[in-house]
């Protein structure tokens, strides 16, 4: 296979090198102008997707490239509960956490890298002007740079000047290329599509080529266009003032819905100078109000807060008024950092609110409104623990929706409530109520991913790991790339005795978030009890990168070093651990077995007295009999291993008979 790799300063005699790769199937414009957030990378993966049709691969991943690239839709009816999920969110009562968009590029590189392993010849793309897209096509890009094999699938990735972490994953792939926009267009290009969000050609096209195109764009029906093109050219066109803003609000609304909070940010931004709240006060607040939730998702919440209090000194509209009341008190309960977090003034603000929605004239709206905004008020009851309050409350509401709805109105409006309920039961100890509760959510809202993770936890709690892991599955299936489905799956394999199951969810885990350190801590231990030394090491630094106090880690790094025989450099580790941790009992015992390896009986023993008042677990009390035993203190050491018998070692039946001997003797 020929190469061509370019350097950044092109020849003009090279600058078509690209679109002459061998197997290149296309040049992608990623301008996030174009077909917004996904822009041309969106497009590169839909041409994969419906080359393959309904196969396995696609099958596997349809939830992550729907999520990502909703115009695969009309060519996906198959994928129902998929796009179902999705639909779910056209009731906006709940936002995509913001590094969802991380976990559908692991989605999609996985769905790329397996798709250019399984082609028989490799190919080639150009992913152009990379640096005028948005974050979420730099975090795909990123992905595919570090996933896909180069001998499989060339990628040519360009722009003039990459954000730093994406040019050290090009370097990282192979030499930089980049590729020059002012290239001659490949054949495959559709037409005009240069020419969209094109600055140059804006200046010297007038605002009713910019109509034209829009609605050009707008006939096709496709969903990319409107979140990109298509407020690009209306905001030039004729009517900026009001097609302009509406193609904004519209791509904004859609941009939120979907977890894409920095495309919110710049849709909103753009939006806002067209209007004023004298002038237009519904698109006004509808721009402010978006643009605060974007900002709150991007965790910039004082920026929100700034944006309602600046509300309230430009407009006395009462409906404007209690939702900035609202989202303020939100911002203290949720959101702002513990020094700046006032939850006396957030129950002002909820009070006030509560007020205004007191004033609203239609008797069934004001039961509705006034139900939702009570629930700030549980909230801060049950954070200030009084959960009987906050549980009286969330009753309270739910009774009230039931004699104003019709019987299956709103049904996931009235599925947040239930699972309010179900938490609270949960905290006040009554988790049978609890898991009644969720298994009602669940039945009114089954498309939640979010609400089996809760239920699979509640399993696991109570003693049901196998319906735990049944639930888990179902989380998985409809948000395949929830990290911590696959972590908490991860720790209830590990309950049920099965490590390799466990270690299997943990890789899944860290390949998805890679900065997962619980993942880290818990597959570094698994590792050193299969005596992977190596691989506990790695995982081990890894997480110290992270956390470099972390005492688990310590202690997994303490004992590596003890298995190798290094016992001064262990017993430092394991010191360390103490130190940062004197809470924590394993750190203890291990530091006590490392001493008593280096013949340090006394210092064993003290450690071991502090590790068993902590915990009294059988192994800490066996060894404590044993370092007794080596000291002369026959009836100390007959008593410790006494108590780890009666202590039960369970399933360790080598520890049981390890004791029975001991007492024999």
């Amino acid at each position: 296979m020929r190469h061509v790799w370019l350097e950044a300063a092109l020849p003009r005699d090279r600058r078509a090198a690209a679109a002459d790769a061998e197997g290149l199937l296309g040049t992608f414009d990623c301008r996030v102008w174009q077909r917004g957030p996904y822009g041309g990378v969106g497009e590169f993966v839909r041409h994969l997707a419906l080359g393959q049709g309904h196969s396995p691969l696609v099958d596997r991943h349809q939830v992550e490239l729907l999520s990502a690239v909703r115009d695969l839709a009309p060519a996906m009816p198959w994928a129902a509960e998929a796009l179902a999920a999705l639909d779910v969110a056209d009731v906006q009562i709940r936002f995509h956490p913001a590094r969802r968009t991380r976990h559908l590029a692991y989605g999609i590189g996985e769905f790329v890298a397996a798709w250019a392993t399984e082609q028989g010849t490799p190919a080639a793309v150009v992913l152009d002007r990379v640096d005028e897209a948005d974050v979420t096509t730099i975090e795909l890009v990123d992905t595919l740079l570090r996933r896909v094999d180069p001998s499989r699938l060339r990628l040519y990735v360009g722009g003039a000047s990459l954000p730093a972490a994406l040019a050290e994953a090009v370097a990282e792939y192979a030499r930089p290329l980049a590729v020059d926009p002012s290239r001659p267009t490949p054949k495959n290009t559709p037409k005009n599509a240069t020419e969209d969000a094109d600055e140059d050609a804006a200046t010297v096209r007038g605002p009713a080529w910019h109509d034209e195109r829009a609605d050009a764009l707008a006939a096709t029906g496709e969903w990319s266009w409107q979140l990109g093109a298509i407020p690009y050219h209306r905001e030039r066109g004729t009517r900026p003032a009001t097609d302009g803003v509406d193609a904004l609000r519209t791509a904004l609304a859609l941009a939120l819905r979907s977890g894409f909070y920095e495309h919110a940010v710049r849709l909103a931004e753009r939006g806002l100078p067209l209007v004023t709240p004298a002038g237009d006060t519904r698109n006004w607040w509808a721009f402010t109000t978006m643009l605060a939730t974007a900002l709150t998702a991007l965790e910039r919440p004082a920026e929100a807060l700034a944006l309602y209090d600046h509300v309230r000194q430009v407009t006395d509209e009462p409906r404007i008024h209690l939702s900035a009341a609202y989202s303020t008190a939100m911002l203290h309960v949720r959101h702002l950092p513990a020094p700046d977090r006032d939850l006396t003034a957030a129950r002002t603000w909820l009070e006030r609110a509560l007020a205004l929605a007191g004033q609203i004239d239609d008797p069934r709206e004001r039961t509705v409104t006034t139900v939702f905004h009570q629930q700030g008020l549980a909230l801060l009851d049950s954070r200030a623990g009084d959960h009987a309050a906050a549980l009286a409350t969330v009753e309270d509401g739910i009774a009230k929706l039931d004699r104003a709805l019709a019987p299956g109105e709103r049904p996931q409006d009235r599925a947040r409530l239930l699972h309010n309920r179900a938490q609270l039961h949960l905290a006040l100890g009554d988790p049978a109520r609890a898991l009644a509760d969720l298994d009602t959510v669940i039945a009114q809202d089954p498309q939640n991913a979010e609400y089996y993770v809760d239920r699979a936890a509640l399993h696991r709690a109570t003693g049901r790991p196998e319906d735990a892991i049944a639930d888990y599955g179902t989380a998985i299936r409809l948000g395949p790339h929830l990290p911590e489905a696959y972590y908490n799956r991860a720790e209830t394999h590990t309950d049920l005795g099965l490590p390799q199951a466990a270690l299997a969810d943990f890789g899944r885990t860290l390949r998805i978030d890679p900065e997962h350190l619980d993942a880290l801590v818990n597959r570094a231990g698994l590792h050193l009890d299969d005596g992977e030394l190596d691989l506990a090491e790695r995982d081990a630094h890894a997480g110290l990168r992270l956390s470099p106090d972390q005492p688990h880690l310590l202690c997994v790094l303490g004992l590596i070093e003890g298995e190798r025989g290094r016992l001064p450099e262990a017993e430092a580790l394991l010191t360390r651990a103490v130190e940062h941790a004197p809470d924590l009992p394993t750190a203890w015992a291990n530091r006590a077995a490392i001493r008593f390896e280096r013949g340090d009986t006394p210092g064993a023993v003290a450690d071991l007295d502090r590790a068993i008042a902590l915990d009294p677990d059988p192994v800490a009390l066996y060894n404590r009999g044993l370092a007794r035993r080596e000291l002369g203190d026959r009836a100390a050491a007959v008593e410790d291993f006494t108590r780890a018998l009666a202590a039960d070692p369970g399933p360790d039946r080598e520890l049981r008979a390890e004791l029975l001997r001991e007492l024999r003797a």
